[in-house]
């Protein structure tokens, strides 16, 4: 089969025939439809994470956003089928601990990433192996499309998860998102469908003009001054505010913009510039009550909560595709997030 394979870190990815993967007994195989490119795929590209162990290694597969249908089925899985059209988590869980009990898988001990360690290659590729396929993978719901299904996780997924399960946020409540990439844009259509009033902190009028389609109630320019605009748009700071991006300055600003017992979510991976460190305002956080809370992924055992909101009309995951892309232009599509210059979500379609 056909896959994308890194080869060098920030060199373009080498298009290889690989041998199909085979089923474990408690995997399935699936043939992939759609993968979003998402910036994780750019961060393991460059090859960042080495300052967390969590570097990707050369001659994996990227990819982690895949909807396709199984083609394959391990001996020991009873609940899942040949033709089946799924969805599949980039956080894998075992699917018997504690955690993955308590609908935590996301977070699971015994956790693998798909695509970014070298026991779980991922999907810029025509098939994938799923491990842990019970637990792990999701049937789609009649009229969800791949494609929308790539759109949906890793970005969607994360960002319902930190605001609902995380932040717990709350009809009415001043929302700010700061960096409307993939999954700035999902929290900003998520937010609005929960009921905040969202505000869309960016630098690319394109990204916030889509943000403004997308739900946000104001849209900030971040070259400005974005906490007073934020302050003053919200009579005193927003109730909850994410950084999407992961920078420093992005960090800070999702702080300072907060109203007393206001609470920061944290779901942008940082880069080169800040190597998993940022300082904190420790005085402020004390004095003003804030809650610093960090969201990754989204447990499987919770995607019904999202296949609802889409049932309902209240989520469009496909209004934030702006291109469909085949396998052999992903590395340019990695190679665009180097300026930002990619607007929306991105999917392999072709492979």
């Amino acid at each position: 089969m056909r896959a994308a394979v890194l080869t060098e870190y920030g060199e373009p990815l080498d298009i290889q025939e690989i041998d199909d993967p085979e089923s474990a007994s408690h995997g399935v195989v699936v043939d992939v439809d759609a993968c979003g490119i998402c910036r994780s795929d750019w961060h393991a590209w460059h090859g960042h994470g080495e300052w967390a162990d969590d570097r990707v290694p050369l001659g994996q597969v990227l990819g982690h956003e895949p909807a396709g249908e199984i083609v394959a089925v391990g001996d020991e899985v009873t609940a899942r089928a040949v033709g089946e059209r799924v969805a599949v988590p980039f956080s894998l869980g075992c699917g018997s601990c504690p955690t993955c009990h308590n609908g935590h898988g996301n977070v699971c001990a015994n956790d693998r990433a798909l695509g970014f360690e070298a026991s779980t290659p991922g999907a810029f590729a025509e098939r994938v192996h799923v491990p842990n396929a019970e637990y792990n993978v999701t049937p789609l719901p009649d009229g969800v499309s791949p494609v929308a299904m790539a759109a949906l996780g890793c970005r969607y997924v994360t960002a319902y998860n930190a605001l609902a399960r995380r932040a717990d946020l709350e009809a009415g409540e001043w929302l700010a998102v700061v960096g409307c990439g993939g999954v700035g844009l999902s929290a900003v259509q998520l937010g609005a469908a929960m009921g905040a009033r969202v505000l869309a902190v960016d630098l690319d009028g394109a990204a916030l003009d889509l943000a403004a389609d997308l739900g946000a109630r104001a849209t900030v320019d971040a070259t400005d001054d974005p906490v007073k605009a934020i302050r003053d748009l919200t009579d005193g700071g927003a109730h909850v505010a994410l950084d999407a991006l992961g920078s420093a300055e992005t960090f800070r600003t999702t702080i300072d913009c907060l109203r007393r017992r206001g609470r920061h979510v944290q779901v942008g991976l940082t880069g080169e510039a800040e190597r998993g460190e940022v300082s904190l305002p420790v005085d402020e956080l004390t004095r003003n009550e804030i809650d610093l809370l960090g969201a990754r992924g989204l447990s499987p055992t919770r995607y019904g909560d999202l296949f609802d909101l889409l049932a309902g009309g209240e989520i469009d995951p496909g209004a934030l595709v702006t291109r469909e892309v085949s396998l052999d232009e992903v590395s340019d599509r990695l190679a665009a997030m180097d300026e930002y210059g990619v607007t929306g979500i991105e999917v392999v379609t072709d492979f």
